[in-house]
């Protein structure tokens, strides 16, 4: 549950607090509809990894946006799988299960035009109490539109839907709408967060997914979705001269199930493993406003992703 906002030290933002908005908004769908992209497009920042491989997102993500007098707080879930009960799967079904319990209102995301047996299975988890926005997702990907009409009709047959909202999430006039939308859901309350928060995940979190994210863009599908990463060392130093950026030091271990995936990440004579560690170091440059040394590690944890014990002592909840 979010903790009971500090109604002394809440930020003014410049809005009056009887006018003020705040609330929890949950995106669901089922692995690879675009949840972590339209995440990011929502908060104006990357704070969700995107992969062409299905199953990116491990964690409840939260990302936090403030729009005028109101504050979005943007809960970013795993794709809930249907295919395999490993002790991984039940972990991040239950992080779906849990967030969509406790939120103000629910954006459903599927693919413009698609609707199959996955998507239906999300669909269930949604309770009729809590209003839900059916996100037809990649809309540029469409390429008759006309037969969106009698599509979106059909959808409203499996839910009673508040809103149905055809979107592409790289069109910010399509993400300033969907704002307006989500908006009038929202209870009027004080904010949570100053106004200028993006998320509530440490630096030290994003670091092992930025790094996730580069290990599967760069092995495709070849490397299969249990490999994880597990950062050993987060450590920061104060800049030494006035105008340097500060130093962060980070050592990442990771974790894969066979020997022949360790292979396949270190890759020829190292080459995949640097580009890997290069990507990720240059990101996370960007993101923290440091210099980052990394170091990454690979490691052979056979079976980690049916041991519920390991699984935990991997962060997953």
């Amino acid at each position: 549950m979010m903790p009971s906002p500090d109604l002394e030290n809440l930020p003014s933002g410049g809005v009056q607090a009887n006018s003020k908005r705040c609330g929890l908004v949950a995106i669901v769908g089922k692995p690879n509809v675009g949840k972590s992209t339209l995440l990011n497009a929502l908060v104006g920042q990357k704070i969700s990894i995107t992969s062409r491989k299905a199953q990116t997102t491990r964690h409840r993500i939260t990302g936090i946006r403030t729009v005028g007098p109101t504050q979005f707080v943007f809960v970013d879930t795993p794709g809930f799988q249907t295919r395999h009960a490993s002790a991984l799967n039940r972990s991040l079904n239950r992080t779906v299960v849990g967030a969509v319990g406790e939120v103000d209102l629910v954006l459903f995301v599927v693919e413009a035009g698609q609707f199959n047996q996955a998507d239906e299975k999300v669909l269930s988890l949604l309770g009729r109490s809590i209003p839900v926005v059916l996100i037809a997702s990649k809309l540029d990907m469409v390429k008759q539109r006309a037969q969106l009409a009698p599509w979106l009709q059909q959808m409203q047959q499996h839910h009673p839907f508040v809103e149905l909202v055809p979107l592409s999430a790289k069109n910010p006039r399509d993400i300033e709408r969907l704002f307006k939308i989500c908006e009038k859901y929202l209870p009027q309350q004080p904010w949570w967060y100053a106004e200028d928060e993006l998320t509530d995940r440490s630096e030290k979190f994003l670091a092992s997914e930025i790094v996730r994210e580069k290990l599967f863009r760069l092995t495709g599908d070849e490397l299969p979705y249990t490999s994880t990463v597990v950062i050993e060392k987060f450590e920061e130093q104060a800049p030494l001269k006035k105008g340097q950026k500060r130093l962060v030091r980070i050592a990442a271990t990771i974790v894969v199930e066979r020997d022949g995936h360790k292979a396949m990440v270190i890759g020829d004579k190292g080459e995949r493993i640097k580009r890997i560690g290069t990507e990720a170091r240059i990101e996370l440059e960007k993101l923290m406003d440091a210099k980052v040394f990394l170091e990454l590690w690979v490691k052979v944890r056979s079976g980690w992703a049916d041991d519920e014990s390991r699984v935990k002592s991997f962060g997953y909840e």
